[in-house]
């Protein structure tokens, strides 16, 4: 059992660009935004990105990153439409592939249990059909002949989740009420990688928690980030809300001017309060 901590620049070290990169949490949630920063700082690009869309696919779809995304929606919750990413899609910066959120969680499913597709209800009878012409039905080979929707797999080249503790090894924990499909990110992807609040010893996690909480395995893990913060101006429950107002001056900020304090150190380089 090896030490798999390093840092959020090793991580991106690690990513190439032309990827398939998967990012988890959930809308403007729990979002890996320490380990999203790092990669804004590099050259990594050209990428196809796979997520529940917040402020990551917003701020990558700002720099010019994205090649082609794979989202059920793109939202800050509090501020229902991502404006950058709203911005970057009107202008026809990259291609979509939207679909509904059943049908993505199926596609992380089969991916996980390396499938080339699952079958589906959602999506059967609407638009996504229409709008995602590769899609194709499956007709079940039993009496009820039911037709689906034969999602296809959601294979990631790396994974990217945020969680409340992690210990060295590779065993992440999320302490509050949703686990937004990261484990399915992590067994989706080639490579997974956890960033954390905080590091713990092994017999910590389950002190204070059950070990139902215990919701990604260090098989699944490649490297362990401590980031305290590392989720802010998004939400890690219980350990701090979402920052509203530093969301707020993301979603009226033109992007050059905000990259420029973002990236360059200063803004957010703290534990939210």
């Amino acid at each position: 059992m090896n030490d798999k901590t390093m840092t959020a620049d090793e991580v991106v070290s690690r990513l190439r660009s032309g990827m398939t990169l998967g990012i988890g949490g959930w809308g403007s949630r729990r979002k890996p935004m320490a380990l999203v920063r790092a990669l804004l700082r590099s050259d990594v690009t050209d990428l196809t990105i796979v997520s529940y869309g917040g402020p990551d696919v917003g701020m990558l779809a700002a720099a010019g990153r994205i090649r082609k995304l794979v989202a059920p929606f793109v939202t800050l919750d509090s501020i229902p439409l991502e404006p950058h990413y709203r911005a970057a899609r009107e202008a026809g910066a990259f291609a979509l592939m939207e679909i509904d959120e059943a049908m993505f969680m199926w596609g992380l499913r089969a991916a996980a249990h390396r499938l080339p597709f699952l079958p589906v209800r959602a999506g059967i009878g609407s638009d996504v059909m229409r709008v995602n012409p590769g899609l194709r039905t499956v007709t079940s080979p039993y009496e009820d002949r039911e037709t689906f929707v034969a999602m296809p797999a959601l294979a990631l080249d790396a994974a990217l989740v945020h969680l409340n503790r992690a210990d060295r090894l590779g065993n992440g924990q999320y302490l509050g009420p949703d686990p937004y499909f990261d484990d399915l990110f992590c067994e989706a992807a080639d490579a997974a990688y956890v960033s954390c609040e905080r590091i713990v010893d092994t017999a910590e996690l389950t002190k204070e928690a059950p070990p139902q909480s215990l919701l990604v395995q260090r098989h699944t893990v490649t490297g362990v980030v401590e980031a305290p913060g590392g989720a802010h101006f998004t939400s890690c429950a219980p350990d701090y809300g979402r920052d509203e107002a530093g969301q707020r001056e993301y979603a009226s900020t033109p992007w050059p001017e905000f990259a420029a304090r973002y990236l360059g150190g200063g803004l957010y380089d703290r534990d939210p309060e």
